[in-house]
């Protein structure tokens, strides 16, 4: 037949609706040799027998010369009296047999006329036809449909269409089944169910490397004697906490495992086909099957992401097993994970990591685990923590310095805190400061803080032996990641590219991206990255000026309770600000991260994922840190002298710290900026936003929902719930806030022992919140396989190793426990610690002040100032050198450095000597791991002899046939023809 003509071939005879059941319109490959013209047919897309379809072939140039409308590819289904209970409302096809895999989604045009017509027809219709099936078909009513006045689509929506063809066309080539729905309550969006048979299952899980469960069962290696009696204790202790999940009881005999092989399919339990590859397999399988598989229409390599990317789909994802409430609802691993897991009810309960695994892939399997560890070890560090917060408390009123500190006896008159308007002050009104730096401030903090760090480096032992036992029951142990597809913007960077140079030097080698094409986005992002710390640091210092302003203006005041709240006002109001910020500048940080990241340009997926990580990981540290940082090291300690202070901009002088120390208000610092980004930012957040977008959701669904009343009252098929579900959008988000918390845990527990407790009672919350997250409100992510949490551990053990240097230098030079040493060593007349706020105050004569910044009102106090006290080690004025630093000054600093030394060097050994004497591999892992390769040899040894001997079996039958042949005499009766002619036919030689 000549290809310029109209090709439409149908069955001979009268036609009826029926015969276009099955029928699939693909769009030809305008590069397509003039045989393959012809329209592709695939009996997988129909749920008919083969005797009921129709077959026809058309040309899709024709149908456009004759001006036919075609969407979406027509895949039409089988006629039942019930489709939506055979199918399970989305979950199978509509033939009730084949399950839905995956399920991609696509935006398509139609007039409104034919919309309400076909509604009227499928509710009509006692057989409940599909949409498609009541579509014109050309020849019979495209005239009409013209007439009607449909819109034209335009060329995008056009070259979508046709790109959707094409690339299902593959998929189907591919092995997938594909069913359509565009009769859905969401209107102008279309659905394709895939559907992968079991051969391309097989094929598939061949090429992944898939281990999977084989016939053959061992015994796993039980504890004896005393370890035996301990274990059935704790299991009887712990089993109120357990999760009533099959797969949290513990486990004697355990399936070996081997990688799937077509060749070796007799080795695998296949009895139930239907659930040797559970859902997150399948799924797993079908998305690796659309990101291979291409469109190549006008020289676009483009897979799924590249179609996703450009709008030719607009979602992409595999269904949840079913609803997780309701009446009547059938038993599935999503209502079970909500009822044991994603529920707050059991927050006090195990999680049932096993299932999770199962239900989400090993990646998410594998942060629930890590989280699940790090809130179990927060238990014995909250418990040292109030145990140190406990000590502080019981020995305060034993506290020599802070009870000389309030003794109104001593008379002690301190300079001025401001120039001009501020006036002498008694040191015994600040003894509430004092008393409340002793909670924080005492001996066992240096304890707490060496605890911690040993605490650090015990926990990243833990999770590397508790990841060790995860990879080898979840069958992870030979696992190794393969090389990811690339990124759809990779590839069309790339594109361009090769076009640029083949339209330049007509050469069409195969190009990637180099540095030079990548100098301007690393460039961008080295000033990005610049400009945003420094913005922090520009932030950071305008609360610094706010502080500093708002104490001026506040001593202005003549009430002596506004000046007595002063220091506290500022504190508070202060850090509620740099709150503010750090919370508003975590969101900015995080786009402008993944912004830089995609400027870049990154091959695969897993180096978006990781740069993106560094980038916002950076970003958000400094963000969240940097205020703690001025407290802790910077405060206080460019102030000055009376008579030359330190000023900014010519007006303001620097902060100085409390009587007590900076380390109170290191604390307040701490513990409100880490509350409140845990209460607002990862819990009100985590809850208030989605559900405010599934409000939005559902108004405007609302909004546009038809007026008939039998279409509203119809129940939404699976995948049309799910689509109106958050789409998942990584586990960046959720590692980056516990990070961060264990960065607040760890880096400055020695000014707040406390931390642990607070990020115990926050994480509990956590774990179920994240729960209630991926089982209610979020669509069903792909399995990924992973054996371990990546670049997360790497930043793990950098924080441990920070803390311990940040904890020496906070021990070290922002408390008073290396002076309080030295003077009890050094300087104390009997050995105890009277006289030790004397020590540290130096003495200042009036006379020095500058003109025009001694107080106004010298007389405040009811008498008249001659020497005035502040916190420094200087020379007194009537020494020869005065006001200069004095030797005291530098044997403390020395003791402080020393310290400084010894703490870290001690800890790193501590630590390192932990890391070394806790073995990475259980022993009993390692020993499970050996006998299971031990046990794969023997089964294959065993199969090879049986081989054998089945082959020498064979030769000697065959041998004794032609024995028993040659014997025969010619003369042989009738009877026996039948043997001889068995011996000529069996082999001899097999």
């Amino acid at each position: 037949m000549d290809t310029d003509e109209i090709h439409l071939r149908r069955l001979p005879g009268p036609h009826t609706d029926s015969e276009f059941h099955g029928v699939d319109f693909l769009p030809e490959d305008l590069n397509e040799a003039p045989e393959e013209t012809g329209m592709r047919v695939n009996k997988k897309y129909s749920c008919l027998p083969a005797e009921e379809k129709g077959i026809h072939i058309i040309n899709i140039r024709a149908i456009e010369d004759i001006g036919y409308d075609q969407h979406e590819s027509t895949v039409l289904n089988s006629l039942s009296k019930n489709p939506d209970a055979d199918c399970k409302y989305g979950l199978y096809f509509r033939d009730g047999k084949r399950k839905v895999d995956y399920i991609l989604v696509y935006h398509y045009k139609r007039s409104s006329a034919g919309r309400t017509l076909a509604r009227r027809v499928h509710h009509n219709d006692s057989s409940t036809r599909n949409i498609k099936q009541d579509q014109p078909l050309p020849g019979k009513a495209a005239q009409l449909e013209m007439g009607e006045g449909e819109p034209h689509v335009d060329c995008h929506e056009d070259d979508k269409r046709f790109r959707r063809e094409e690339y299902e066309g593959n998929l189907v080539e591919a092995g997938l089944e594909l069913e359509h729905d565009e009769d859905t309550k969401i209107h102008g969006v279309g659905f394709v169910k895939i559907h992968a048979p079991w051969n391309v299952l097989c094929r598939e899980a061949e090429f992944l490397k898939l281990k999977m469960p084989t016939k053959k069962m061992y015994q796993i290696n039980q504890t004896h004697g005393l370890l035996k009696k301990i274990n059935t204790v704790i299991q009887k202790i712990t089993e109120p906490i357990q999760p009533k999940v099959a797969e949290h009881k513990p486990q004697t005999m355990k399936r070996l495992s081997y990688p799937f092989s077509r060749e070796k399919q007799h080795l695998f339990d296949l009895s139930d086909r239907d659930s040797f590859f559970d859902s997150k397999t399948r799924s797993t399988i079908v998305y690796e099957i659309l990101k291979r598989t291409t469109c190549t229409k006008a020289k676009y390599s483009m897979g799924i992401t590249s179609l996703l990317a450009n709008g030719v789909y607009t979602a992409a994802y595999p269904l949840h097993d079913g609803d997780y409430e309701g009446e009547n609802i059938e038993p599935n691993d999503r209502k079970l994970l909500c009822e044991e897991w994603a529920s707050y009810g059991v927050f006090y309960k195990y999680q049932p990591i096993d299932l999770v695994r199962k239900y989400f892939g090993e990646k998410i399997g594998l942060y629930f685990a890590w989280l699940g560890v790090y809130t179990q070890m927060l238990i014995p560090a909250s418990i040292v923590g109030i145990i140190v917060f406990l000590y502080g408390c019981a020995t305060v009123d034993e506290n020599i310095p802070s009870m000389e500190m309030c003794d109104e006896r001593n008379n002690i008159t301190m300079c001025p805190l401001c120039d001009r308007t501020c006036s002498y002050w008694k040191m015994s009104s600040a003894c509430a400061t004092a008393r409340a730096s002793h909670l924080f401030d005492n001996p066992a903090t240096v304890f707490f803080s060496v605890f911690m760090a040993l605490w650090a480096a015990t926990f990243m032992e833990h999770w590397k032996r508790k990841q060790m036992r995860l990879n080898y029951r979840w069958d992870l142990t030979g696992f190794e990641e393969e090389e990811d597809h690339p990124r759809a913007e990779y590839e069309a960077k790339v594109l361009k590219k090769s076009l640029r140079k083949e339209h330049k030097h007509k050469e069409t080698d195969k190009e990637k991206l180099t540095w030079k094409d990548r100098f301007p986005a690393y460039l961008t992002n080295f000033v990005g990255i610049i400009f945003m710390v420094g913005l922090t640091f520009a932030i950071v210092f305008g609360v610094i000026i706010y502080r500093i302003s708002t104490a001026a203006a506040l001593a202005i005041s003549s009430t002596p309770s506004g000046r007595s709240s002063v220091r506290v006002t500022v504190t508070a109001t202060a850090v509620i600000i740099n709150l503010v910020v750090i919370i508003i500048l975590d969101e900015v940080y995080g786009c402008i991260a993944r912004w830089l990241t995609q400027i870049e340009v990154p091959k695969t997926d897993k180096n978006f994922e990781e740069r993106l990580i560094f980038k916002a990981f950076l970003l958000k540290f400094v963000n969240a840190y940097t205020p703690i940082f001025y407290v802790a090291f910077f405060k206080g300690r460019f102030v000055g002298r009376p008579g030359d202070y330190v000023y900014i901009f010519h007006s303001f002088r620097m902060e100085e710290c409390a009587p007590g120390g900076c380390l109170m208000e290191l604390c307040i610092q701490l513990s409100i900026i880490m509350l409140g980004k845990q209460l607002i930012q990862n819990n009100l957040f985590e809850i208030g936003i989605p559900k405010m977008k599934k409000f939005i959701r559902y108004m405007k669904l609302k909004r546009r929902r038809s007026l008939d009343h039998e279409e509203h009252m119809k129940k939404k098929q699976r995948y049309e719930v799910d689509y109106n579900l958050e789409p998942f959008a990584g586990l960046t988000p959720e590692y980056m806030e516990m990070i961060i918390q264990f960065g607040f845990v760890t880096l400055f527990v020695a000014s707040f022992p406390l931390a642990p407790l607070f990020a115990l009672l926050n994480n509990i919350i956590e774990i179920r919140l994240d729960a209630k997250k991926f089982v209610t409100e979020l669509r069903r992510p792909v399995a990924v396989r992973a054996k371990d949490i990546g670049i997360w551990y790497n930043i793990l053990r950098g924080i441990g190793k920070l803390a311990v240097i940040i904890n020496a230098f906070v021990i070290s030079f922002t408390s008073d426990f290396i002076p309080r040493l030295v003077y009890l060593y050094m300087y104390s007349e009997n050995g105890t610690m009277h006289g030790f706020v004397n020590h540290t105050l130096s003495s200042f004569n009036v006379s020095d002040f500058q003109a025009g910044t001694a107080p106004n009102d010298p007389m405040d106090l009811g008498y008249e100032v001659q020497i005035c006290r502040y916190k420094d080690y200087r020379e007194p004025p009537w020494s020869e050198n005065k006001y200069d630093i004095s030797k005291d000054f530098w044997a403390v600093l020395a003791a402080r450095l020393a310290f400084v030394i010894v703490f870290q060097n001690l800890v790193m050994f501590m630590s390192e000597f932990v890391d070394w004497i806790i073995p990475d591999i259980p022993k009993d892992i390692s020993q499970q791991i050996h006998k299971e390769k031990v046990l794969m040899v023997e089964v294959f040894m065993r199969e090879e002899q049986g081989k054998q001997q089945m082959l020498e079996t064979w030769k000697e039958k065959g041998k004794k046939k032609g024995e028993n042949c040659n014997n025969h005499s010619p003369r042989l009766s009738r009877s026996h023809s039948g043997s001889l002619s068995s011996c000529r036919s069996y082999p001899l030689d097999v």
